[in-house]
């Protein structure tokens, strides 16, 4: 009887991430990396923000995909390369190959946010839009690739992408050489990867924290596995994270060398991206606030001084507005109700009188007369108000109540 063994794995070595830094010089920017004193009194640590949101085609990916694209073959670049992606990695792919003077074709799903796909093609590449979620883009990519010999560019499954993106890690222990807690954002896990390949080889001491949203978080299941899993249909705002199976070769990096995996609600994740926008004046996307969201759900589980990076700023603006709202209902900045009050003249202009008096914002209201559970004297008041905060919502139904009025929802 003869068996069959599994090719080893590809793996990635300190000494890869720093030839990827060499070969990004002058091509990659060393981002920022900013201090936040809001989080570190939070946390009760220093908390410092490396900021990728800044980096050129706005998110870390140009890293990884310069360093797959410089390494082609001549004949390989002669046939040009093809991506597949959403947003952040089709731009990495478009930049990097603009400048390598290499053909790029990337597909992009029907209903891609109109500033990523304008972007991309501003950046040189041939943009197809097919599929309506990724994994059927994805396939639509591998079969173009199939017909063309087009080289197909991984989004993060593949040694010199991770090798590129771990040069953010080497940036931060040169930047923060203090650190002990690194916090990355995780999808399929190249940036997490490469990150840990860096920070682990030169500090053992240092914990890597991979931050998944809770509604597309395929790691948990598969590092109790052992193995990649599929989740399906994950689901999340943060599209950047939105992976529904690790990478074959980022799984086994990310087992060895990522000291934990946690997960963060939708909430958590609006929230941090207005905190971000509020307190740290950067205009972030969902995935990129992550580390910021996971900081938010539990301060007190980190060791400080920490660094969170925030991968990415490409959001949509309209995603944004939504986002926006989100957060805000999240943090207390709304509140609704709905109460009951006399039908007479002047009754809702005293109503809003009150509100006026406690500094509520009223956004809108709904004035009802006509509802069969009202009595004959009766009429119905929704009102949805900008408040200050939780502590605000409080005051502002205490006020009410000591006018005399009874809230019902």
């Amino acid at each position: 009887m003869t068996y069959r063994t599994r090719a080893p794995l590809p793996t990635v070595t300190l000494d890869d991430v720093r030839g990827a830094q060499k070969m990004l010089s002058g091509v990659a920017r060393s981002t920022a990396m900013e201090g936040s004193r809001h989080l570190s009194r939070l946390v009760g640590s220093p908390v410092h923000l490396k900021c990728e949101n800044l980096q050129r085609t706005g998110s870390f990916k140009l890293r990884g995909a310069y360093v797959r694209i410089a390494g082609l073959l001549p004949e390989e670049r002669a046939a040009g390369v093809v991506a597949a992606s959403a947003g952040n990695h089709a731009q990495g792919v478009a930049l990097a190959s603009s400048l390598l003077g290499v053909r790029s074709t990337v597909f992009m799903p029907v209903g891609a946010p109109l500033p990523k796909v304008a972007a991309t093609r501003d950046y040189g590449a041939e943009v197809r839009l097919q599929g309506q979620v990724v994994d059927e883009t994805l396939a639509a990519a591998e079969e173009y690739a199939r017909e063309t010999g087009a080289v197909f560019i991984h989004p993060f499954d593949h040694p010199d992408i991770i090798a590129g993106q771990g040069t953010v890690g080497l940036e931060i222990l040169e930047q923060c050489p203090e650190v002990r807690t690194v916090l990355v954002g995780v999808g399929g896990g190249g940036l997490a990867a490469g990150i840990a390949v860096a920070v682990k080889a030169l500090r053992a001491d240092v914990r890597v924290v991979g931050v998944q949203a809770a509604g597309a978080a395929a790691y948990p299941p598969s590092l109790a596995a052992g193995h990649p899993v599929s989740i399906v249909n994950p689901a999340t705002m943060a599209d950047g994270i939105k992976v529904g199976r690790p990478g074959d070769v980022t799984f086994r990096l990310v087992e060895d060398l990522v000291d934990d995996i946690v997960t963060v609600s939708e909430d958590a994740l609006s929230s941090a991206l207005l905190l971000c926008l509020e307190r740290a004046k950067m205009v972030v996307e969902p995935a990129g606030a992550s580390p910021v969201a996971a900081l938010l759900s539990e301060p007190e589980a980190f060791d400080g001084p920490v660094v969170a990076l925030l991968s990415g700023g490409n959001v949509d603006p309209l995603l944004m507005q939504r986002i926006l709202r989100h957060g805000m209902a999240a943090a207390g900045r709304y509140l609704s109700l709905r109460l009951r009050l006399t039908d007479r003249p002047g009754a809702l202009a005293t109503l809003l009188g009150v509100l006026s008096e406690v500094d509520a914002n009223v956004l809108d209201v709904s004035h009802v007369r006509t509802d069969p559970r009202l009595g004959l004297t009766e009429a119905e008041v929704e009102l949805h108000l900008e408040t200050k905060g939780p502590a605000h919502c409080v005051e502002v139904g205490g006020a009410l109540r000591d006018a005399g009025y009874t809230v019902i929802g």
